[in-house]
């Protein structure tokens, strides 16, 4: 018999997502790198991007969640520990090696895993490892003699196209990825912003799990891993989370899951009525009380790549906010800045700061500040911005703030 679906408003919605990716509450009085390591197992992932304008995305987002905690213990965790490791999820991510069960389903089946949504991407890959099986031995026998930076490969060199034009990546570069995806190699440390490649196989630790997990068991398991990080979600949100455009069947897999009581049906009444969107069953008691005495709002400033903010769509359509990462952009169409991070205060997105860390005089400078129609304007949001901003100046060794003009008007008093 077909359960009917629970139904739960769009406020109610948006603070379970809230409250799932840890953003919700009081952060932690004090960080250990089990916390982070908490953070990322129920994110899923956590997008990795070197940019730095202020610090980089995935650090930023771990600060937005976790407040002050020390970079060495998550550049141990990755690279001696090995409690989480970098790969493509399909953009660089860090993730956890618990879980590497589930993309050692996808590498066992690569190219054959990728979906239908990377278009022409699995031929492409197909024809490139049946065309260059010499490439991939050498590259493998010159990382047994250990790690190496991609311009210390020796057949290293942009690849010239038909039409003359370089391209900018090349075969080595190209092999590198297919053999990351196939799980012969791993990012396995960092010199600056380069990857450091190596062999899989000495990398991962003894302990770390290799069960070999079918491709319906992969859907099944990282279906429920993107449901539980969202609060609620439909397919296509599933499918854009985690992991990207690697579900060849995940209506049956929702189907099957929906059967058994693993997860039901949630409608969203603001959303209407052909949303279809799906809760877990261990967060239905959080739907429940989450309107109540277990929820506690706080402000929060979201990195381009933050998890919650990942899918614009999402973004849009659930949270009512336009999301563009801006610094895409040409100059002259930017709206909002550069390096624009929204403003998550409770359950809304309610404005929006475009900072830029100025390493040489020590000032987080923050070039504007946007409010979205309807923000609240009063000087206790504009007093928990300000202690908000504060606290990332201090996070990235900034020693004072510096506001421009561009405030609304009425935060101008507390920023300043």
């Amino acid at each position: 018999m077909s359960r009917a679906p629970l139904t739960a408003s769009l406020e109610t919605v948006r603070r379970l997502a809230v409250s799932k990716q840890h953003l919700a509450g009081k952060l932690p009085a004090r960080v250990t790198p089990s916390a982070i390591v908490d953070v990322v197992r129920d994110l899923a992932y956590v997008q990795w991007d070197p940019v730095s304008i202020v610090a980089p995305s995935h650090v930023l987002s771990l600060w937005s969640r976790l407040g002050r905690f020390r970079l060495p213990d998550l550049e141990k965790l990755l690279w001696e520990e090995k409690r989480l490791f970098e790969h493509w999820t399909p953009l660089a991510s860090i993730v956890l090696t618990e879980d590497y069960p589930l993309f050692r389903s996808l590498m066992a089946r690569y190219p054959e895993s990728l979906s239908s949504s990377w278009g022409s991407q699995r031929t492409q890959a197909q024809k490139f490892l049946a065309r260059h099986g010499d490439l991939r031995r050498k590259l493998l026998r010159e990382l047994r003699s250990g790690p190496l930076r991609l311009d210390e490969f020796e057949d290293h060199a942009r690849t010239r196209t038909d039409d003359g034009e370089w391209t900018p990546g090349s075969d080595v570069s190209h092999m590198l990825f297919h053999l990351l995806m196939t799980g012969d190699v791993m990012v396995v440390g960092h010199r600056g912003n380069q990857n450091l490649w190596g062999l899989a196989r000495p990398f991962l630790p003894s302990w770390v799990d290799r069960e070999e997990v079918s491709e319906e068991g992969f859907e099944r398991r990282a279906a429920q891993r993107a449901l539980r990080a969202l609060g609620t979600a439909t397919p296509s949100e599933i499918t854009y989370y985690f992991v990207r455009g690697r579900y060849s069947h995940l209506r049956a897999a929702l189907a099957r899951l929906k059967e058994e009581g693993t997860i039901h049906r949630v409608a969203v009444p603001e959303l209407g009525s052909r949303d279809e969107r799906y809760i877990h069953k261990l967060d239905v008691p959080l739907l429940d009380s989450i309107g109540g005495a277990r929820w506690h709002p706080r402000l929060s400033l979201l990195p381009p790549f933050d998890n919650l903010i990942c899918s614009t769509s999402r973004t849009e359509r659930v949270f009512g906010f336009h999301y563009v990462r801006e610094q895409f952009l040409p100059e002259e169409k930017r709206r909002f800045g550069t390096y624009v991070l929204p403003i998550l205060w409770g359950e809304r997105l309610i404005g929006r700061i475009d900072p830029r860390l100025d390493r040489e005089r020590g000032e987080l400078v923050i070039n504007s500040v946007h409010a979205e129609p309807g923000a609240p304007l009063d000087r206790t949001v504009a007093a928990e911005l300000g202690a908000t901003i504060d606290r990332l100046a201090e996070f990235v060794g900034a020693d004072r703030v510096a506001y421009s003009s561009k405030v609304p008007r009425g935060w101008k008093r507390d920023l300043r």
